[in-house]
């Protein structure tokens, strides 16, 4: 689903209920074909504003199980998109998952960078309380400078990420 009005909420506590509910499911269909179910992105950071949306990362062992991931995820409800041009990172969409908070759900191999990026990035800012509020106040500010265009912003917010990047060295 693309974004078509952009919405940056401040941190919710109920984010991390929202994950462990999600994750769940997730581990009862995959079992041992999840090495571990990783809650990134920023509604995984404890402060900051976010899009209401949880962002999910499936880690896997590597691509050689990957056929059987996408069948255990196909029997609950979700369907491979691809990576999206996103390298080492393979997205899933679903239906009827009413029950639970908007999220969304990706699967990496444990040696994707795009994993390393994610979870660098995240626990960066668990341990910056400085940067979650300048970053919040990025997100907010773009989302209302930006509401209905999520290219301008992404790109309005970009800055802050390069420099994080940048920072722990990526």
């Amino acid at each position: 689903m693309v974004t078509k009005h952009v919405v940056v909420e401040p941190y919710d506590e109920g984010w991390k209920q929202n994950f462990i509910d999600i994750k769940a499911e997730l581990q009862d269909a995959l079992g041992e074909l999840a090495l571990r179910i990783e809650h990134v992105g920023s509604t995984s950071v404890p402060g900051l504003s976010a899009k209401p949306i949880i962002d999910i990362d499936i880690v896997i062992k590597d691509y050689s199980v990957f056929d059987e991931v996408v069948s255990a995820l196909g029997k609950i409800g979700y369907r491979h998109e691809g990576n999206l041009g996103i390298v080492g990172r393979e997205a899933f969409k679903y239906d009827g998952k009413e029950h639970l908070k908007r999220h969304h759900l990706y699967v990496c191999s444990e040696d994707s960078p795009e994993l390393k990026r994610h979870i660098a990035f995240r626990d960066y800012l668990r341990s910056n309380p400085k940067d979650v509020r300048e970053y919040s106040r990025i997100k907010e500010e773009g989302a209302a400078l930006y509401p209905y265009d999520i290219e301008k912003y992404i790109a309005h917010k970009s800055p802050v990420i390069e420099r994080i990047y940048k920072e722990i060295g990526l």
